[in-house]
């Protein structure tokens, strides 16, 4: 088998490896429609999943939360991340996820965030194996009730703190608790993100376990995931920070895992790509927010455009459609004309 494959995760087959990460203030629904399908007629991302939901929020129902929930059009395959420290209410949490038929449920255990942390989720559970193991059991729980028992995955960090590497621990009890597949980002919650990501812990849970294992953790290019699969063995990669404005490195490691050839991005690609992804994120909050949110995403989709920092300069004040139109009407060969039905056609 090359390295480019299916993951057979429970019931689930995904058609190939090339996962996008939850990455908490990203993963909205229109991003994850550009990383499926960067650009038209492009195979993107495998499989996708949600930022992060609280499921505190969930069942309060939390309008942002709301908004986090639905599937992208294009989104053929995704899993719904929740996160929580209570078995009870993330069992709650998780039957309430019936009406958005999710293919996967996603546990939290990994995110080192202090306002995460400080409520006993995220990487906190790495600190209590027990507990972990028994919100597995109340999702897997929830997942055969309501939600036709799609399988239940878990995202783990390596430990708490270079004193306290227990990801083994952690990943037996979350597979005997019933996940059916187990993310590892290599570091531990006291790095957060600084050092470098430690792979022969992806390789070592590998070996141990007999459900899959997806690793991340520095992937940054498709050379990276390349090198990931082939050392560590993992099943899947899981793209997170290489993806922010650059949605295309998920069919640039698949022609490379597969030996095809592969055409980057033009610039002029690399802005239509952020102008849809704005179109669609308007449609879901609106577009003022979506204007401010996009700031961000812009600032990364022109990172090594030539002029980029100019651009950006002007985009980050953006705070209209019209207005980002205007901006990127400026660079060469991009011009979108808006059409009465409120569309923008490329000519």
């Amino acid at each position: 088998m090359g390295l480019y494959h299916p993951v057979s995760i429970g019931p689930l087959t995904i058609p190939g490896n090339l996962f996008l990460a939850p990455v908490a203030g990203y993963s909205d629904r229109a991003f994850r429609s550009v990383c499926i399908e960067p650009r038209v007629g492009e195979q993107g991302a495998d499989f996708t999943c949600t930022e992060m939901v609280s499921s505190e929020a969930l069942i309060r129902n939390g309008v942002r939360t709301e908004l986090m929930l639905p599937r992208a059009e294009n989104e053929a395959r995704y899993a719904v991340q929740l996160f929580g420290a209570d078995p009870d209410v993330m069992y709650r949490a998780a039957l309430l996820l019936a009406p958005w038929r999710p293919e996967a449920v996603d546990i939290n255990c990994g995110c080192p965030v202090p306002k995460v942390v400080k409520t006993g989720a995220g990487s906190a559970l790495m600190r209590s194996p027990e507990r972990l193991g028994h919100i597995v059991e109340a999702v897997v729980k929830a997942s055969k009730e309501t939600l036709g028992d799609v399988p239940v995955t878990v995202k783990l960090r390596s430990g708490w703190d270079a004193a306290s590497l227990n990801y083994r621990e952690c990943g037996r009890i979350a597979v005997e608790a019933g996940a059916a597949l187990v993310g590892l980002h290599p570091r531990t919650r006291s790095q957060g993100y600084a050092g470098k990501s430690d792979w022969s812990r992806i390789s070592d849970m590998a070996s141990r376990l007999a459900v899959p294992v997806a690793g991340s953790g520095d992937l940054f290019s498709p050379e990276d995931a390349e090198k990931m699969l082939r050392e560590t063995g993992c099943a899947a990669v899981m793209f997170a920070r290489g993806a922010l404005g650059n949605p295309f490195i998920f069919s640039a490691t698949r022609a490379l895992l597969k030996g095809e050839a592969w055409q980057g991005p033009t610039p002029r690609e690399r802005l239509e790509t952020a102008f849809r992804q704005l179109i669609l994120l308007s449609r879901d909050m609106g577009e003022s927010p979506a204007c401010k949110e996009m700031r961000k995403q812009f600032c990364a989709y022109t990172k090594g455009i030539s002029g980029g920092a100019a651009l950006r300069n002007r985009l980050i004040h953006a705070d209209t459609i019209e207005r980002y139109r205007s901006i990127l009407a400026t660079q060469p060969d991009f011009f979108l004309e808006r059409q009465d039905d409120g569309e923008y056609t490329e000519y």
